[in-house]
C-alpha cells in the first residue's frame, strides 16, 4: 500500500491548473492539492474561493490572473510561478468554452472565440509550459483538457466548433507527446462526457432527458470521478504513459 501511495504522490509538486474558479477545474485543483501538490491557478477574473478551499484543506495555494490566449500573460503567469513556487511539474490545461448554436446560426467571431480559447489557448500554455521543463530538465506531465465531443458528434444540440477544437487537442497531445519524449515530458489529454458542473446546471432539462438514453451508464458523471484519472496521467504511476486520450464518459463513446 506504501508504495501504491508513493507512486500517486505529488509531495514536492508543483501543478499549474488552468480556468479552476469553480466546475471541473476547482475539483480537480482540490484532488491535486489533496496529493501533496502545491497549485497555483490561473484565471481570467481570479479563483480566490478555489484557493481559500485548499488552504482550509491545509493546501498551498496561489491564484494569478492570466487570460491563456495572449502569451505574454501566459509568460508573465509562469515567471510569477516560478518565483513562487521553484519548479513546474504539473499542467492541467483546463480553460475552456462552448457554444450550442448550429452552423448556420453561428457567428464566425464564435467559431475563433471557441477555437481561440480551447485550441490555441491550451497550445500556448503547453508550449510555454513544456519550454520550461525542457530548459530545466524538469520530467513533467502535461494534461489537456479534451472532451468525448473531440471523437463524437453531439446531438441533439449543435457545435461544430467545440467538436473541432477538442479534436484539434487530442491530435495536438499526441504531437507534443511524441515531439517531446525524447525530453522525458509525458503529454496526455481526458476526454470527459457530460459531467454535472454549474455549466450543466443551466442546460435546458429537455436536452439533459435527451442526453441520458444515450449514455449506457445512464447517469451524468460527477467531476470528482475525472481525479483518479488526473492523477494518474500527473503522477509517477503513468510513467510509460503519453500520447494517450483518455474518455470518461460512462460509455457513450462506445456504442
Amino acid at each position: 500500500m506504501a508504495y501504491l501511495e508513493g507512486l500517486f504522490s505529488l509531495k514536492g509538486k508543483t501543478a499549474l491548473v488552468t480556468g479552476a474558479g469553480r466546475g471541473i477545474g476547482q475539483v480537480v485543483a482540490l484532488g491535486l492539492a489533496k496529493a501533496g501538490a502545491k497549485i497555483v491557478i490561473f484565471s481570467r477574473t481570479g479563483a480566490d474561493v478555489t484557493v481559500e478551499m485548499i488552504k482550509s484543506a491545509g493546501g498551498e495555494a496561489w491564484s494569478l490572473i492570466a487570460d491563456v490566449t495572449g502569451e505574454e500573460e501566459v509568460d508573465k503567469g509562469l515567471t510569477k510561478l516560478l518565483e513562487l513556487c521553484g519548479s513546474l511539474d504539473v499542467v492541467f490545461n483546463n480553460a475552456g468554452v462552448c457554444v450550442h448554436k448550429d452552423t448556420f446560426g453561428a457567428a464566425i467571431a464564435q467559431w475563433r472565440e471557441v477555437i481561440d480559447i480551447n485550441l490555441t489557448g491550451e497550445y500556448i500554455v503547453a508550449r510555454a509550459s513544456g519550454k520550461i521543463m525542457h530548459e530545466r530538465g524538469i520530467r513533467g506531465s502535461i494534461i489537456n483538457m479534451a472532451s468525448m465531443s473531440g471523437t463524437i458528434v453531439n446531438v441533439p444540440q449543435w457545435q461544430a466548433s467545440y467538436n473541432a477544437s477538442k479534436a484539434g487537442v487530442i491530435h495536438m497531445t499526441r504531437s507534443l507527446a511524441v515531439e517531446w519524449a525524447q525530453y522525458g515530458i509525458r503529454v496526455n489529454s481526458i476526454s470527459p462526457g457530460y459531467i454535472n458542473t454549474p455549466m450543466s446546471v443551466d442546460t435546458p432539462q429537455w436536452l439533459r432527458d435527451a442526453w441520458m438514453p444515450l449514455i449506457p451508464q445512464g447517469r451524468m458523471g460527477e467531476p470528482e470521478e475525472l481525479i483518479p484519472a488526473i492523477l494518474y496521467l500527473a503522477s509517477a504511476a503513468s510513467g510509460y504513459t503519453t500520447g494517450t486520450d483518455v474518455i470518461i464518459d460512462g460509455g457513450y463513446a462506445a456504442r
